[in-house]
């Protein structure tokens, strides 16, 4: 089974084979057939599905609260059994919103953020407007990648009042690194939702902008009536006063894709992870920067 999967993998990462399939098909009706084929319950479907899903990733579901899914959905958006993952306790500390890959971070100058080396895009597009860009011009951002066999729950940063869910209707590109280095403008081009976060101590807002990505391309947030995905057009935009505390569940993807966390600038990024770096929901990404690093 372990050469089998070695061989499939290998098969797989090849750059212009992966992008190939992945992309150069009609990837939003593909991810609506696979969204209504993954909501199947039978388990002569979900089984072998799950099976399958086993080969080509890193699935793990030991850590899953339930033991047996009726459907491949049921997998793909499976709750963790409680104390799985360790939120950082101190009450200034900003937390990873989700299990990720980290990818490009950095700060946000003249508007622009980058997906991947000499690939930049501009914070206005990918918001979805000049007004709601300012308030994170100079700010720091990390793109957090939720490969397909992660946990695809997302969560509060910090204790926060979510005020705003901004979605933003698009295309379905996937989110790999090898996209990434190849299609411009990724993020500002597939379907997302842009959260502004406003925190309990008063200072600036934070963002998180969820990206979806081929394949199931939904994403569902607790605060709004609506799951968000590609039969929408145009934007929606929806007020919120929904308070969370830091690990509250926020939402979850259908399937893998990506955060962007939008953090103000009076934060300093922790020295003690990196791109490339798998992370898990909870961990300690930054602090405030006049305050002195602590060790618990």
């Amino acid at each position: 089974m372990m050469t089998i999967k070695r061989v499939l993998r290998a098969w797989a990462a090849q750059e212009d084979l992966n992008f190939l399939l992945t992309n150069r098909i009609p990837r939003i009706a593909l991810t609506r057939f696979m969204g209504w084929f993954s909501e199947l319950r039978h388990p002569w479907i979900s089984r072998p599905s799950i099976a399958m899903w086993q080969l080509f990733s890193d699935l793990d579901l030991h850590e899953a609260r339930e033991t047996h899914f009726a459907s491949l959905h049921d997998a793909f958006i499976r709750q963790l059994k409680p104390d799985a993952r360790t939120i950082d306790p101190r009450p200034d500390i900003l937390t990873s919103p989700s299990d990720a890959i980290v990818g490009a971070h950095g700060k946000i100058v003249d508007g622009r953020l980058y997906q991947a080396k000499g690939f930049a895009y501009q914070l206005e597009e990918l918001v979805g407007g000049a007004q709601e860009a300012v308030a994170w011009q100079g700010a720091h951002f990390v793109t957090l990648r939720l490969t397909a066999g992660m946990y695809h729950r997302f969560h509060a940063p910090v204790d926060a009042t979510l005020q705003q869910v901004r979605y933003i209707s698009g295309d379905t590109w996937n989110v790999n690194p090898i996209a990434l280095r190849r299609v411009e403008r990724l993020f500002c081009k597939n379907e997302r939702a842009c959260l502004k976060m406003n925190p309990t101590d008063g200072g600036p807002p934070i963002g998180i902008v969820a990206v979806a990505a081929i394949l199931v391309a939904s994403i569902r947030l607790h605060a709004i009536p609506d799951t968000l995905n590609t039969r929408f057009k145009g934007r929606r935009d929806y007020e919120c006063q929904h308070v969370y505390a830091k690990g509250d569940e926020m939402g979850w993807f259908h399937h893998g894709s990506t955060l962007i966390l939008l953090v103000p600038s009076h934060y300093q990024r922790l020295d003690d992870w990196q791109e490339g770096d798998r992370i898990q929901m909870g961990r300690a990404l930054f602090r405030p920067g006049n305050c002195q690093q602590t060790v618990v």
